[in-house]
């Protein structure tokens, strides 16, 4: 098979059918990415580059039961197939791929069927030739040239174009016009000579207006261009190349010895980046760790316990207090991605730390990405949330029920009662709202305890949340108060709760003894004091019937102007 590469008319520049699924393609970008990586850090006989290159060569496979041939197109941050974006690069350096190959003109390239077993190794050689060559060497289009692919097609755009001209919309030039270096030379040349002459003929003299007018100087970008790239390299992280090549060693390497050090390795330097606050390096040491222990082949379990202990050692009570202290007390934060990737490799053991530290954070830009944290915490590790409901701590028993009742917990139940028996008044008060929340029957049932709380502030709660379920079962514990002595010395708040919520539940049954409330006279022809009264019309007007209906009628000219517009109201309501 000849090599079919040649230049790109304008205008055709993403002209490929879609046989295959994107997952197929993007899952052998992956594997390319990892093969070129391992044959820039390791030499051909290692075995780590090995098992690289047999991976991607088995990522061809489900490609070539599809289709003969795969093409891939470049922009200067994405790799695209069929004109979707399977690869996105970021910015422009050597680890970008799609600008590896875009800026030397190359703008697809098609991978045919056997290039996998021939030419594949050729391939990633040219681009680790690439990523060091000098300014005098060879570019990527001229080595793709020289490699003489059989099973490779190349596409390209003409890059010759005048330097002092601005690059068009997606960099491109077609070559429609050649540069005369000679015409550039000379011209130079006679510039230069009349500068001298005007200089008074000082020979030896050099001018910067000599280098301005070569035809390889650089412009103000480029130089930017430049500077920014150097300062890029000095800037990049080299900890996470590290971390992956350990975790490839670890997974390599079966032997006992080399897994125990790197184990140890690993667990170092999980502390030493958390004091040195690399925090998203501690995510990727987390993430990759558990990937790792599952990956390997041949792994003790022992072994797989060492790595799984990585991020419990994060999320142990001790460890992630000192660190959110320090965080809090911390003038400047890292940046906000770093701390979300760390939040999210905590475990279920860190749910009452954190829960603790929410009642304590002061800094405000960090309490929000906490309060994620312990949500997300707290829907994955229900179990926990629901012993911490019962916790000595104070404040992690009362951000547990808190969220227990917004996750709406079946399982929190019977902690939830338990409260009532041993919890302080704000605790029992929460305890009532999660059980609301809950309202599952179990969650009412225990509800019921909160109607005869010694606290007058519980007790009106989860009456009303009682009457807002509707739950008929309490009727017996709502009459019992309503007809009792208590409720007389009770607070209007109180008296009106427990009366509406007699009245929602009760229907015919209850108007006999309301109606006699509102209406009847004791033996010495005295009457229920006034509160009591309204209280009465308030529930016969929810009741709702004729017979209630007739029973307000009866009361409604009284004289207590207390007692008459609260009949007046319940009549209102009823007609309305």
């Amino acid at each position: 098979m000849t090599t079919p590469s040649a230049p790109l008319p304008a205008g055709e520049l993403e002209q490929v059918q879609a046989p295959l699924e994107l997952g197929l393609v993007q899952e052998l970008l992956r594997l390319f990415g990892k093969a070129a990586r391992a044959h820039q850090l390791y030499l051909p006989n290692n075995p780590i580059y090995k098992q690289a290159l047999d991976n991607l060569r088995a990522g061809f496979l489900p490609i070539w039961e599809v289709t003969d041939e795969v093409a891939l197109n470049f922009t200067e941050s994405e790799v695209k197939y069929a004109g979707s974006v399977v690869l996105d690069g970021g910015a422009k350096s050597s680890d970008n791929l799609a600008w590896l190959f875009y800026k030397d003109g190359v703008r697809e390239l098609t991978f045919v069927r056997g290039f996998d077993n021939e030419e594949l190794a050729r391939l990633l050689d040219i681009l680790q030739r690439v990523r060091k060559a000098s300014p005098d060497e060879d570019d990527l289009l001229t080595m793709l040239w020289q490699g003489d692919f059989a099973y490779l097609r190349y596409r390209y755009v003409d890059m010759s174009v005048d330097p002092s001209t601005p690059l068009g919309e997606g960099g491109e030039h077609l070559a429609d016009s050649q540069i005369d270096t000679r015409r550039l030379a000379e011209e130079s040349q006679q510039e230069g000579a009349g500068e001298a002459g005007a200089e008074g003929g000082r020979a030896g003299v050099v001018s910067m207006a000599d280098f301005d007018s070569t035809l390889y100087f650089l412009d103000e970008n480029e130089i930017e261009y430049i500077q920014a790239e150097v300062q890029r390299e000095y800037e990049i992280d080299l900890r996470q190349n590290v971390l992956a090549v350990m975790l490839d060693i670890f997974e390599q390497q079966a032997d006992t010895a080399i897994r125990d050090e790197v184990a140890g390795i690993l667990d170092s330097f999980m502390l030493h980046m958390l004091s040195a606050a690399q925090f998203r390096t501690v995510a990727y040491l987390i993430r990759e760790s558990l990937v790792a222990s599952q990956r390997a082949t041949d792994i003790l379990p022992a072994h797989r316990d060492r790595l799984a202990q990585i991020p419990a050692r994060l999320s142990a009570p001790e460890a992630l207090a000192q660190l959110l202290q320090s965080m809090d007390e911390a003038q400047s934060l890292p940046a906000q991605s770093d701390l979300v990737e760390l939040f999210e490799q905590l475990r279920g053991s860190a749910l009452a730390t954190v829960l603790e530290w929410l009642t304590r954070m002061q800094n405000p830009k960090l309490r929000p990405l906490l309060e994620e944290a312990a949500s997300r915490l707290a829907a994955q590790n229900t179990a926990d949330l629901v012993k911490l409901i019962l916790s000595p701590t104070r404040a992690v028993a009362l951000e547990a029920i808190r969220r227990a009742g917004g996750l709406r917990t079946p399982a929190a139940v019977a902690p939830l009662g338990a409260v009532f028996e041993r919890g302080d008044v704000e605790l029992r008060a929460a305890a009532v709202h999660a059980l609301s929340e809950i309202g599952s029957p179990s969650a009412l049932q225990a509800l019921e305890r909160g109607v005869e709380d010694d606290e007058r502030e519980v007790r009106v709660a989860a009456i009303r949340a009682l009457q807002a379920r509707a739950y008929r079962p309490v009727l017996p514990r709502l009459e019992g108060i309503v007809k009792g002595r208590a409720i007389r010395d009770a607070d209007l708040t109180e008296k009106m709760a427990a009366f509406e919520a007699y009245g929602s539940l009760c229907g015919n049954g209850g108007v006999a003894a309301l109606g006699e409330m509102l209406n009847g006279k004791s033996l010495f022809g005295r009457r229920e004091e006034p509160e009591l009264r309204a209280c009465a019309a308030v529930a016969l007007g929810r009741i709702g019937t004729a017979e209630a209906q007739a029973a307000l009628r009866q009361a409604a000219n009284e004289k207590d102007v207390v007692v008459r517009n609260a009949v007046s109201r319940a009549l209102r309501g009823q007609s309305a």
